[in-house]
């Protein structure tokens, strides 16, 4: 069940249901828009990546949409399949919402940045066949911004967000699945990511990784390396230097007409 327009809850921790909270533009004419991934780990999600994201969003004049996915004790993939019913659920509601179909994004922080770099691999054009409508429109992203992202599962994992989401026995073959920058093609979407230097939970090789293989794909990117950091810095309002990243999104994403 997905709660549309539902008050914010504080502190979720959605293990059972997962929930999407529109925060659109009122308008004349449709605006893109960008589903938000809290991170946390796949155990939990940061209240500082989520609302005041869509807000900041909201306040450059794209409309934004909060997606409270599924963590621990769910497993892959329960989080993937949200996110992708996210997106078929904001392009089939396109007109309602007064949302261009065509300029969909999605974007997270650090596991959600994980997240978003599988929704931006994985992804099909919708089934012709399904009974349910929304299953027949498309969950690929337009687009794909991913701040401090957990990308691989390989050396530079971050051990926690890979045990919570493939579980302990950590299979070789969903580690090589669910290493994002082994799946960038071709039809990847163009992306925006931002990391700092000496993040020492998840490496900056993480984004490495992705935008080497967003390189060898010709795939657009934009790609921000920033000197000094802490991990889950979010909208980072209170460092002048890697606060840049908002506006330089931003930019971005106007530029792909957002």
């Amino acid at each position: 069940m997905w709660a549309q327009g539902a008050p914010e809850p504080d502190g979720i921790h959605p293990n059972e249901q997962p929930c999407l909270f529109p925060l659109t533009l009122k308008s004349s004419k449709p605006t893109g828009a960008v589903i938000v991934l809290p991170g946390g780990g796949y155990g939990g999600l940061a209240p500082h990546e989520d609302r005041p994201i869509a807000e900041w969003l909201n306040r450059a004049g794209i409309s934004a949409f909060v997606l409270h996915y599924r963590v621990a004790p769910h497993k892959h993939p329960a989080p993937l399949l949200d996110a992708q019913r996210a997106i078929r659920l904001v392009r089939y509601y396109a007109a309602e919402w007064k949302i261009e179909p065509l300029h969909i994004g999605i974007l997270g922080f650090s596991a959600g940045g994980h997240l978003a770099s599988i929704a931006v691999t994985h992804f099909d054009d919708g089934n012709s066949a399904a009974k349910d409508p929304v299953d027949r429109v498309s969950c690929r992203p337009d687009a794909g911004t991913l701040c401090y992202p957990v990308i691989t599962f390989g050396e530079h994992r971050h051990d926690g967000s890979m045990v919570n989401l493939i579980g302990e026995k950590r299979p070789d073959h969903l580690r090589q699945l669910l290493s994002n920058e082994l799946q960038v093609t071709p039809r990847t979407p163009p992306c925006f990511l931002w990391h700092t230097a000496d993040d020492n939970a998840v490496p900056v090789e993480n984004s490495l990784l992705f935008s080497g293989a967003m390189r060898r794909n010709k795939v657009p990117f934009e790609f921000h390396v920033f000197p000094h950091g802490s991990h889950g810095l979010g909208l980072a309002e209170a460092d002048p230097v890697v606060g840049a990243w908002t506006g330089l999104c931003v930019k971005w994403l106007k530029g792909l007409s957002f």
